[in-house]
């Protein structure tokens, strides 16, 4: 029964991931296809190779999603991670289709999190509140921050250049800032796709918490956001790309480039499963904001801090929901 259960909770983690490469494919291609610096279709490619190789190059991220819940061995404790999945993959194919670009990482710790409290099993606050609660906060704010000034810096050395040249050199440099964004994204969405897996390993018995990440979970986890990264999320990318603020190519590989390097140091630094969402949306906000207030569309801007506000506490009681679902009516341990 319980391998049943895991190979089920292997699955489901799967499929999340690859709805999180569809969700999740416009943070690292949406500024470089709106500034006609990459074709959709190249850009695409591009991101689902960059995030396949991103997903190998740490574990650190995994293990912090593997420590935000403590659910008991067993069937009982496979069930809460399964519950905890499928709230987070509701709420993304929700934001989804309504175009909003929220956090699927914030999704998923919200999930796990809201299927242990509904089984009344330990959460671990100290890692949710450190690493995942203030970073997506400070976060967005720093993308933002940086953006608004790389971008004062690129206007104040290129003041004297020739804008048509300049501009052409920004669309060449957008190639390797979104090949580096979409690295940023498999180093730190495919972790959180391996911490849940392992988490329901470790909940079955079949690894140690101090292993490390089986060479099967890693090699799954990379290929399905690859594939859901190359199947494109054209809904996300249009709000990305031109409803928040018409860029330029400048704009973008100043946008891509902050995000990318916030997406790297807390990764490695601070272990934080952070949103490449919140980050990539700021920063395009940040490097806007330098035209003028009034550049960046704030309506739609609204829209999207809503979204990411309620993102946690929505995929929490979906998954509340499921396991309420699976305990009580399927009769499921």
């Amino acid at each position: 029964m319980d391998l049943a259960i895991i190979i089920a909770v292997v699955v489901v983690a799967l499929v999340f991931d690859y709805t999180n490469g569809f969700h999740d494919a416009a943070n690292a291609i949406a500024t470089s296809v709106s500034t006609r610096a990459l074709t959709p279709r190249i850009a695409l490619l591009l991101a689902a190779v960059m995030n396949f190789v991103g997903a190998f190059l740490g574990q650190k991220v995994a293990h912090t999603v593997s420590d935000t819940i403590t659910p008991p061995e067993g069937s009982h404790g496979l069930t809460i991670v399964m519950a905890g999945l499928i709230g987070a993959i509701a709420w993304n194919i929700i934001t989804w289709y309504f175009g909003l670009p929220s956090s699927s990482s914030h999704a998923l710790i919200g999930g796990l999190v809201g299927s242990a409290l509904a089984a009344g099993v330990g959460v671990s606050w100290d890692t949710v509140v450190n690493k995942v609660v203030i970073p997506m906060i400070i976060s967005p704010l720093f993308a933002f921050g940086a953006g608004f000034a790389v971008m004062l810096a690129i206007m104040w050395l290129f003041r004297r250049a020739n804008q048509h040249k300049a501009m052409r050199g920004f669309r060449i440099a957008q190639t390797v800032s979104a090949a580096a964004m979409a690295l940023g994204h498999g180093l730190q969405d495919a972790q959180k796709t391996m911490g849940v897996i392992f988490l329901a390993l470790l909940t079955g018995g079949y690894v140690a918490e101090s292993d490390g990440l089986p060479f099967w979970v890693i090699f799954s986890a990379a290929a399905a956001i690859s594939l859901g990264t190359y199947s494109g999320g054209w809904r996300i990318m249009r709000t990305l790309g031109r409803r928040i603020i018409h860029l330029d190519p400048a704009r973008g590989f100043a946008a891509e480039s902050v995000a990318a390097s916030v997406l790297y140091t807390t990764a490695y630094v601070i272990e934080a499963p952070i949103s490449t969402t919140h980050t990539i949306t700021s920063a395009v906000m940040g490097v806007g904001a330098t035209k003028r207030l009034s550049a960046v569309r704030w309506g739609v801007a609204k829209s999207i801090l809503l979204a990411w506000v309620f993102t946690f506490p929505a995929a929490g009681t979906m998954a509340a929901l499921t396991y309420w679902l699976c305990h009580v009516v399927f009769r499921l341990p």
